[in-house]
């Protein structure tokens, strides 16, 4: 007993010092059990409880995560990294995750439901807790454990409203794929530890482990860990699920599925593949040419099937599948030693997505339906609102003078200099279908102002100036179009805050 005496003392000396760099975790934590207990007790007194519990909540974290240090410390046995990159993901995370908050707040209040609207805000502070983890992780096994509580989150917020048959149908398909996608996952990760005995995928024991390994069943066991990441990613061929999901999820959900998730496991993925590309590990150049093909089809797919579209949520679905491949692409420039340029598009990316979800949803509470049909006419009864929301597809676009436009700006010449340093043609055939699914997707963003002030509503209302039904959603939506296109002015006020100083 004697002999382990030291061990025991080191190792809770290493977990207290660990928990000194894991204070936002441990507010949402905290938060979680508080905004569960206001649900349950303090709502009945005073309705608004389980909001302000949840802003807080949110609010603690984002503190403690801006006042960490910013140099690299391992965690937790080296299951957690933090680093500047970590920290400016969970930034983003926390900022998103309160806009959505207020957003379900607001539909809720738009909708009348009957529902108590505490347990979401519960599940949201679940779920951003799990979308820490995968920002922080080196670890497969705790990387396993947030996804799922990213899923599982996910699934409750999208049937949590389902009324319609279309909803139940969305939230059916999303567990059912989650759970095949999730089994994979976990398969591929028991194969990898029963290879290499280590879980950590930056570790020179796994790498060594998997490099000894058969190459054919190694390779199969990362391909199955592809499809669990891939699957919150949404890229193609995991993408099948998102645009029924979209669809059917209730307008603020849709506006989280397409954003704050997507942001953490692409910090997740970001750290897998510097990992396997710094070893001298086979599948580290295999995994850059599936990287870059991957990229090149959900571009295409995405940007493609998406003219196709006349339900503006769908179209969204489609364009976030085509982004996705856009940011497979941003992922090479942390590869390459560029993580500001990933934040940054991380960042333009869930702005552009929040202002567009917000003005689609004080549409459909004024026209009842999310069909690009439906906004015929509207430009005259909502100039500002079609105004901003054509502003935003520009940028999602990548026009110029706007935040999408500086984005793409960044990640193309970073694919460019890495195209003249290594001199490999496979990055330049990037390059070109990363322009080309830009210029297709300019059709289908143009729909909107196209039906909005070219065209005549069917039944012909009138065009007095109509009271926003929402000034929350109203505000933040217009607030997130400026702060686009003075970043696509001055994109070093930005770009300097993801800059590690």
């Amino acid at each position: 007993m004697h002999e382990f005496a030291p061990q025991i003392t080191s190792s809770i000396d290493h977990i207290v010092e660990s928990l000194r760099f894991f204070r936002p975790e441990l507010a949402l934590s905290i938060g979680f059990i508080c905004t569960i207990f206001c649900t349950l007790f303090v709502d009945r007194i005073w309705q608004s409880s389980s909001l302000w519990s949840f802003l807080l909540t949110i609010a603690a974290a984002f503190y403690f995560n801006i006042g960490e240090e910013l140099s690299t410390t391992s965690m937790f046995f080296d299951m957690l990294t933090i680093d500047h990159f970590s920290q400016s993901v969970r930034g983003i995370v926390l900022i998103s995750t309160l806009i959505i908050g207020i957003y379900l707040q607001q539909f809720v209040k738009l909708q009348a439901l009957d529902k108590r609207t505490g347990d979401i805000f519960s599940i949201l502070i679940a779920t951003t807790l799990g979308m820490h983890a995968l920002a922080l992780t080196t670890n497969w096994l705790l990387a396993f454990i947030a996804i799922e509580m990213v899923s599982i989150g996910s699934y409750v917020l999208v049937a949590y409203f389902a009324e319609k048959k279309s909803e139940s149908e969305a939230a059916m398909k999303y567990v059912l794929f989650g759970s095949v996608c999730a089994a994979f996952m976990l398969y591929g990760i028991s194969l990898i530890y029963g290879f290499t005995g280590s879980l950590n995928f930056t570790s020179m024991e796994q790498m060594k482990g998997l490099i000894a390994a058969p190459t054919v069943m190694s390779t199969i066991a990362l391909l199955f860990v592809f499809v669990g990441i891939g699957f919150k990613l949404g890229f193609v061929p995991f993408h099948v699920w998102t645009p029924d999901v979209y669809e059917g999820a209730p307008t603020p959900i849709t506006a989280f599925l397409s954003t704050v998730p997507k942001v953490a496991a692409v910090a997740l993925f970001s750290r897998l593949i510097l990992a396997w590309t710094a070893s001298p590990f086979y599948f580290g150049e295999v995994t850059l040419h599936f990287l870059c093909f991957i990229s090149v089809v959900t571009m295409l797919i995405g940007n493609l099937v998406a003219l196709r579209q006349q339900n503006i949520k769908r179209m969204m679905a489609y364009s976030s599948i085509g982004h996705t491949g856009f940011l497979l692409l941003a992922v090479l420039s942390y590869v390459h030693s560029e993580p500001e340029v990933l934040l940054f598009y991380l960042a333009v990316y869930t702005l552009m997505n929040l202002a567009v979800f917000g003005f689609v949803m004080l549409l459909e509470h004024q026209t009842g339906s999310t069909q690009l049909e439906s906004y015929a006419g509207l430009g005259k009864r909502f100039p500002i609102v079609f105004a901003c929301l054509t502003f935003v597809g520009i940028s999602l676009v990548g026009l110029p003078p706007t935040a999408g436009f500086i984005g793409k700006l960044f990640v193309f010449s970073s694919i460019f200099d890495i195209y003249q340093n290594l001199d490999q043609e496979l990055y330049l055939y990037l390059l070109i279908v990363g322009v080309l699914t830009s210029v297709i997707s300019l059709f289908y963003y143009l729909k909107i102002p196209l039906y909005s002030f070219l065209r005549k509503s069917p039944d012909f209302v009138s065009t007095e100036n109509v009271r926003i039904a929402s000034q929350p959603i109203y505000l933040l939506a217009i607030l997130f179009t400026i702060i686009l296109f003075v970043s696509g002015l001055f994109p070093a006020l930005l770009l300097d805050v993801f800059r590690a100083h």
